[in-house]
């Protein structure tokens, strides 16, 4: 999908910009610059020796670009071509005598014997960090100010290396032209296929020294290290916030900038991240693609599932030091902890209200918008929230889900059950503050309420007499009628 790939383009900018690169575009082209300007000179001084015009000798220049048989890409020169080709065919002429690695590159080579030496000779003006190549020192300078200067003609996106652009271009293109010989699966870039023929052989070169823990990409321990020893090098200029990697820091800059690039073609609603935008479609559709293999249940988000897998394994290593309650996850924790304060640190910018959890203020700014975005599609009735839909639902299925133990009556709600279940019982929850007395329903003590004090809502429009309950008004109003003798 989309999705994915955004998301291996995101992971390939990272691996550039933090370790070695086995084929720096950047720097290639840099090297094709430098060889364009020492050939121009010598066909300069090789053209006054001949008589040729300047203008004339750049005429020849436009006619001697070459393309690539296999991709279209144009080249100045056909040295440069003849490199070029290597990415295609696999050739890697150049080999380290340290660890035998290939590389197509002889400049490659030479940045990657600096794994070896240690040697790291650019430097960062801006945080004092060394890199073994240009390439990566510009793709981090530009990391830390937030510069983007390379944007997509065809989709507006704009990135830090030109080197990933090109990638991000191949979306537009379809272009996939490395094959996985084992599955068929192809790709944008060689390393990527690299990366996925570690998934068929089980291979997981990559260790972490701290913990163990293994993966199939350097880019992946680097990121993973950091858990370890808390740096966050990705850092916002605007309010100082740090980050782990550069996607969430990329992510946080537009809650700044207040851009919601991703759009629902079904209800027009935004989102900043085009995840989020997918999760919400499938609110539309109905899909739900992430299933749990131990009990078949389904789920639109795959976070939702990882949550859901815990309840098999009874894993809930997150407790509560207040009540000693025990969560799946942090984020769980964290939102449980607000049932023990006040804390609402989610307001309504309407009216002020505030809440305690996202959704809830979600559901609540739909009373001011009168948006009711769940319709059932057997009878049409809308919702405003989803929950409400599903046990709708169950007027048309029939569906009692909740049994009582005691005289086997079911209910299609849970609060149902519970209000059935005090029938059996001799609780009454619902105490009156002026007398004491006790009433198992709220509505009980709602009606009680009226006789401590001259509150009658039911008028008799005939007499003007006031009742306290409904039931009382509907009697009386029979005497009027002449049903009641």
């Amino acid at each position: 999908s989309l999705e994915i790939k955004e998301e291996q383009l995101e992971l390939k900018l990272e691996q550039r910009s933090l370790e070695i690169k086995e084929e720096p575009v950047e720097l290639e082209l840099d090297l094709m610059k430098e060889d364009d300007c020492q050939l121009g000179s010598q066909q300069m001084v090789k053209a006054e020796a001949e008589g040729i015009s300047q203008d004339d000798n750049q005429e020849v220049f436009k006619q001697e670009i070459s393309t690539c048989s296999v991709c279209g890409r144009n080249f100045n020169r056909k040295e440069h071509l003849m490199v070029h080709m290597r990415t295609h065919t696999g050739e890697k002429p150049f080999s380290c005598v340290t660890c035998r690695r290939s590389f197509n590159r002889k400049n490659s080579l030479n940045i990657h014997i600096r794994t070896h030496t240690g040697e790291k000779p650019f430097l960062c003006p801006r945080c004092g960090r060394n890199f073994t190549s240009k390439s990566s020192l510009n793709g981090h300078v530009r990391s830390q100010t937030g510069e983007e200067p390379f944007t997509c003609k065809s989709c507006g996106k704009v990135f830090i290396c030109k080197t990933t652009l090109t990638c991000h271009m191949k979306i537009h293109t379809g272009e996939k032209p490395f094959p996985c010989v084992t599955c068929g699966e192809s790709f944008q870039e060689s390393c990527l296929l690299t990366n996925h023929t570690r998934v068929h052989k089980g291979k997981k070169p990559f260790c972490c020294t701290i913990c163990g823990k293994s993966f199939t990409r350097r880019t992946h321990l680097n990121i993973h290290i950091r858990n370890h020893t808390g740096e966050r090098p990705f850092s916002c200029l605007t309010c100082g916030k740090n980050f782990n990697q550069r996607r969430y820091l990329s992510a946080h800059l537009k809650t700044h900038t207040g851009e919601k690039a991703f759009s629902c073609l079904v209800c027009g609603k935004s989102f900043r991240k085009r995840h989020n935008l997918s999760a919400h479609v499938r609110a539309h559709s109905g899909e739900k693609p992430f299933s749990c293999i131990t009990c078949g249940k389904s789920f639109s988000r795959k976070n939702s599932l990882c949550l859901h897998k815990k309840i098999h394994t009874t894993e809930k290593p997150f407790s509560c030091i207040i009540c000693g309650k025990s969560l799946c996850s942090s984020n769980g924790l964290k939102i449980h902890m607000r049932t023990h304060t006040v804390e609402k640190p989610f307001s309504c910018i309407t009216c002020g209200k505030g809440f305690k959890w996202k959704s809830s203020l979600y559901i609540h700014m739909r009373s001011h918008t009168s948006e009711n975005p769940f319709t059932c599609i057997t009878c049409g009735k809308v919702f405003t929230k989803k929950y409400s839909l599903y046990i709708h639902m169950r007027t048309h299925t029939g569906e009692k889900p909740f049994l009582c133990i005691t005289c086997g009556k079911s209910f299609s709600r849970r609060n149902s059950l519970n209000r059935h279940m005090r029938t059996h019982s001799v609780e009454k929850p619902f105490s009156c503050i002026d007398c004491g007395k006790g009433f198992k329903w709220r509505s009980g003590l709602s009606y009680h309420m009226r006789t401590h004090g001259d509150e009658k809502p039911f008028m008799c429009i005939t007499c003007g007499k006031g009742f306290t309950e409904k039931y009382n008004f509907d009697i009386h109003m029979k005497s009027h009628t002449g049903e009641r003798p």
